[in-house]
């Protein structure tokens, strides 16, 4: 079995260290470590007269899991959030704006004056952690916190510690998941974004990395080999209600309307529970197959009494250790000139 070895380390360590937010470049830097739908990184960033606008990168969409675009945009967001956060660590403020025009953009608008915001102290710590939680619950303040963090406008969070209805939404978690899972375009996709060990994760700086989940890293060749003939529904089902049961709870982002000026601002409420999270000490996870499936998402939301809003991501959270962390492609891999 491979390890996670000195070379992985000292490329999370470069990657996950601070850069001086006063410039595009140190930005774009920040910005690229928010969330983003199987570490694709389907974004791509450009200087504006104005400030800085966030582009689609439709090569690296998802047309399976993410048929609709919806997490890619979802992802910019995320992005928006982190670089307006970095913006205002550096004296200036920031305001947001969708262009629908084309493919759809945010574009980012910059101006002196601005005040640090203290979610940004948590940028550089924040990771997705995929492991089994130690069952604590969140005090009550923490989950005001939470909640007040991810309030942006047109979106926000549900979080949910009651255990029956718990066991309401993970019934609809399993069941988009087993969808999603005897798929075998799914699986396809998924196994195309899976680096089992730090060579490929370093090589590619993207995908989702073995040892984050707490999987054994693997030859590139024998990790095919093994999900092709070990990854069954059952398997995971088991996994994620496992590790749903050892949460504190599960948050819902949901967001005003169906579109992908909304999905951004749903972005931006996940990544500031995210960062709010972090700065708690609270881990959280992503469990987005129930609003990822067609037939299970209005499931939730009818199960959320949500009405008309879309529920648009759904994560566990709870007390855990650290992680591997994942990687990124470099900056100058993902300008738009």
């Amino acid at each position: 079995m491979l390890t996670r070895g000195p070379d992985h380390d000292a490329a999370t360590a470069a990657l996950w260290a601070a850069r001086d937010p006063g410039t595009f470049m140190g930005l774009v830097h920040h910005a690229t470590l928010a969330a983003n739908s199987h570490n694709a990184q389907a974004w791509r960033f450009r200087p504006t007269a104005e400030g800085v606008a966030i582009l689609p990168d439709m090569s690296r969409a998802l047309p399976v899991a993410d048929g609709d675009h919806h997490h890619l945009y979802a992802s910019l967001g995320c992005a928006a959030e982190n670089l307006m956060l970095a913006a205002g660590a550096a004296g200036r403020s920031a305001e947001l704006g969708f262009v629908p025009d084309g493919e759809g953009r945010v574009e980012i608008g910059l101006a002196e004056g601005g005040g640090a915001d203290p979610l940004s102290d948590a940028i550089l710590d924040r990771q997705c952690t995929r492991s089994d939680y130690d069952g604590r619950a969140v005090p009550a303040t923490d989950l005001a916190a939470l909640e007040a963090a991810a309030r942006v406008e047109g979106a926000e969070v549900m979080l949910i510690t009651d255990p029956a209805r718990i066991a309401q939404v993970l019934e609809l978690i399993l069941t988009a998941n087993a969808v999603q899972l005897s798929d075998p375009a799914f699986a396809a996709e998924l196994k195309s974004w899976l680096r089992f060990n730090a060579a490929a994760a370093i090589e590619t700086g993207d995908g989702l990395y073995s040892a984050a989940s707490g999987n054994p890293t693997l030859p590139t060749f024998l990790g095919r080999f093994m999900f092709d003939r070990f990854l069954t529904v059952g398997a995971e089902n088991d996994r994620y209600a496992r590790q749903v049961r050892s949460s504190a709870g599960l948050a819902i982002i949901h967001s005003d309307r169906d579109a992908p000026a909304h999905w951004v601002q749903a972005g931006r409420a996940c990544q500031r529970f995210a960062l709010q999270a972090t700065a708690l000490g609270i881990r959280h996870a992503h469990l987005n197959q129930p609003v990822e499936v067609a037939a299970t998402r209005p499931q939730l939301q009818s199960l959320l009494g949500l009405g008309e809003r879309r529920p648009d991501m759904v994560l566990r959270f709870g007390y855990a250790p650290a992680m591997p962390r994942s990687l990124r492609r470099p900056v100058s891999a993902v300008i738009d000139v």
